[in-house]
């Protein structure tokens, strides 16, 4: 039995690490990169800034996950206390908003509190996700926060997307808490998975992975990108001009290239593959010369005098990540801007918009702009598979015929699921993924 995996991202690694501990070695591992780590990826750039492919931090739901992690980083990791924070009205609101809207000046208080206490409707009962957000925070805090918010994330309208991703990736309301709060003018930081989270001491979120991939680098073929998987012959082709067969195939393509990849797939999947919906994203890294002091970790901007929609206190996360490891010299700023074609953004300018964004939220004065000493630029096309309305009918068609031919489509894009798209979740997908074939065939 030949098992072959497509993509060294987090799930794909997670399922050459299983077949690894299993003992199995008729395996082998294609990557389209020159790198291990997907989208969980580290760089450094020539002045000795360390970026991520976003603002990744370390939690989990999964021992299994938890155990891999520890093999990679040993000792060598920091672990922080999540501090977030929404900067909205020229004021810091700390992490959930709705929970400390108690910041917000009185007449925006006023809205938000109003808005809570005029509910009507069921939130079950809500079309899409748009509607869903009136029936559960109300007029003020959709109109500060959520909805400008989601626009800058998504890209999308938020009435094309469904309401069944929410789970624990929105903090939902309780008024009679958030009332008490308000009174005793009491902070309520603690809600989310991700409290608290570990960071790689060394080579950003990255290490994680390329210290996985360690113990099976013999396995690992970078620089083989697949063009075409003919599905009968079990064969994939890759743009190198080799050819691969298999018994078994796991892949973490997007799942709609990889769809339209398959030489035989029948109208009917290649039709609800063009049905999935992404949205892609800009990393503006940013490294200044001076020291930071702020102790935030990561901040939302839901305004529009700013392109992005998350910026990181990155040097906060590991002193490495700044040249020498000299956070009294050196400070870095990341900055996520999503875009797609509801919501265009200049490539070539996004960086100079970056800083214009930075200073028109406080977080640099104008003086600052001198300091940068790296502009580091890093382009997502896949950044998050959007809960479309239309997803989940697309999956029920394209996910059993793959899976009656011996493919296993899973990851963040594998499997287009938002909701079960962290680094720990994809991880554990490859897990169960390897897990499933083995019954398969026991």
């Amino acid at each position: 039995m030949k098992i072959l995996i497509l993509g060294a991202g987090p799930c794909g690694l997670g399922a050459a690490y299983h077949l690894h501990k299993l003992g199995h070695t008729n395996w082998q591992l294609f990557e389209r990169n020159n790198h291990v780590g997907g989208l969980s990826a580290s760089f450094v750039d020539v002045k000795g800034f360390t970026w991520d492919n976003g603002g990744h931090v370390l939690f989990s739901h999964y021992p299994y996950f938890d155990k891999a992690v520890d093999e990679a980083l040993g000792d060598a990791y920091y672990q922080h206390q999540r501090e977030s924070w929404v900067r909205i009205l020229q004021r810091w609101v700390p992490y959930p908003f709705q929970n400390n809207v108690r910041y917000l000046p009185d007449s925006a208080l006023e809205e938000c509190v109003a808005g809570l206490r005029n509910l009507s409707g069921k939130p079950v009962d809500a079309a899409n996700f748009r509607e869903w957000m009136d029936k559960v925070f109300g007029s003020g805090i959709v109109k500060y926060f959520m909805e400008p918010y989601n626009n800058k994330v998504w890209g999308v309208p938020l009435d094309s997307m469904n309401k069944e991703w929410i789970a624990e990736r929105v903090s939902v309301v309780d008024l009679a808490r958030i009332e008490r709060n308000i009174a005793e003018q009491r902070d309520d930081l603690s809600w989310g998975p991700n409290a608290t989270f570990k960071f790689p001491r060394n080579g950003g979120t990255g290490a994680i992975y390329e210290g996985i991939a360690d113990s099976f680098r013999d396995r690992i073929h970078l620089n083989h990108a697949m063009c075409a998987v003919d599905i009968d012959r079990k064969e994939v082709v890759f743009t190198n001009g080799r050819v691969e067969q298999y018994d078994f195939l796991v892949t973490t393509v997007p799942l709609d290239i990889f769809a339209g990849s398959c030489l035989e797939s029948p109208e009917i999947v290649r039709e609800a593959a063009g049905r999935l919906v992404y949205n892609s994203g800009l990393i503006a890294g940013l490294g200044f010369s001076g020291k930071r002091d702020d102790s935030k970790c990561w901040m939302y901007f839901p305004e529009s005098n700013s392109p992005f929609y998350r910026v990181t206190n990155f040097h906060n996360y590991s002193p490495f990540n700044v040249p020498q490891g000299n956070v009294e010299k050196y400070f870095s700023l990341m900055c996520e801007t999503t875009y797609s074609p509801h919501k265009p953004v200049n490539k070539e300018t996004i960086v100079e918009e970056t800083i214009t964004g930075l200073v028109n939220s406080g977080l640099i004065d104008e003086t600052e702009r001198a300091n940068v000493v790296s502009r580091y630029l890093i382009d997502i096309p896949y950044s998050y598979p959007v809960p479309s309305l239309g997803r989940d009918a697309a999956l029920g068609i394209i996910q059993p015929f793959l899976k009656n031919r011996s493919i296993y489509s899973v990851g963040r894009f594998g499997g287009w699921l938002y909701e079960e798209g962290n680094m720990d979740h994809s991880f554990m997908q490859g897990v169960k993924a390897v897990d499933s074939i083995l019954d398969r065939v026991s």
